[in-house]
């Protein structure tokens, strides 16, 4: 039997062949109605172009929404058959050829060739968007090896969806506890720093320069221990060490501008300013 390459090649020429009888018809009925060559022409470069792709587009969705769905042999005995998928892929070259045989001795020229283009045109119109749904249907909703066979997919695939959704919160919670844990290794480890972070910023002007130099050389520490989520934990307990001290009186941030440019710490002071 054919093989499902095959089977894609002949779809995909029967396809074509479909497109080329309904242009044909489409061209024949504006010349029957009067139209001018040279207005067919001219439509020709836009029209066809729009036909041929809104075709195309549809009997693709057409064919991979039933195919894709017919996939499970349990739930479509009948339409994922090897001979019901040559008939499917065929059905165009077949109407071509009842109505060859339709209009054989009876008609000659331009009604000939309009008799092949209606029977592909009625052959697969019937088949791939009537007959094809059709099938597909009444086999899950008749056969009950098939109602089965969907409801267990269905069971399976809403279980593998509930087991995807825990294992999504279940790795948010470690990653969650990871880092709370990091924090709580930070608070213990930068504590002494934090209090001495705190005392730098109530220090007098003289003594400006060195409380600058001393935070740089804490902030550098903190960076290289944890990066910035190090530094802004840091500068937090600072703040709030200093706040304590001074009875939640308002704090002078210098932290900020002492740390700018030290790894990826900005003063976000600093980049409002020169963005605005």
């Amino acid at each position: 039997m054919l093989n499902r390459k095959t089977l894609r090649t002949i779809h995909l020429a029967g396809t074509v062949w479909f497109i080329v009888c309904v242009s044909f018809i489409l061209v024949l009925a504006l010349l029957q109605a009067g139209v001018k060559w040279w207005v067919v022409f001219s439509l020709s470069g836009h029209g066809v172009l729009i036909i041929f792709l809104l075709v195309s587009l549809y009997l693709f969705v057409i064919f991979k929404g039933i195919r894709s769905s017919q996939t499970v042999q349990a739930e479509h005995p009948l339409t994922s058959t090897t001979y019901y998928m040559v008939f499917y892929v065929t059905t165009p070259f077949l109407g071509a050829l009842a109505g060859c045989l339709g209009y054989l001795g009876i008609a000659t020229g331009i009604q000939f060739l309009l008799g092949v283009a209606l029977g592909t045109f009625v052959a697969t119109f019937l088949v791939w968007v009537i007959v094809d749904p059709v099938a597909g249907v009444l086999e899950v909703m008749l056969l009950p090896a098939s109602r089965r066979s969907r409801a267990e997919r269905l069971a399976l695939a809403k279980a593998q969806r509930e087991k995807q959704q825990r294992d999504r919160e279940r790795l948010l919670e470690e990653i969650l506890e990871k880092e709370e844990s990091q924090k709580r290794h930070w608070r213990e480890v930068l504590k002494g720093e934090a209090e001495k972070l705190a005392g730098l910023l109530t220090v007098d002007v003289t003594d400006f320069k060195q409380a600058e130099r001393e935070a740089v050389d804490i902030g550098a520490n903190a960076w290289q221990i944890g990066g910035l989520g190090c530094m802004q934990q840091l500068h937090e307990m600072a703040i709030d060490i200093c706040r304590q001290r001074n009875k939640n009186k308002d704090v002078v941030d210098y932290i900020g501008l002492w740390w700018d440019g030290i790894g990826s710490w900005r003063n976000p002071s600093l980049h409002k300013a020169a963005n605005p």
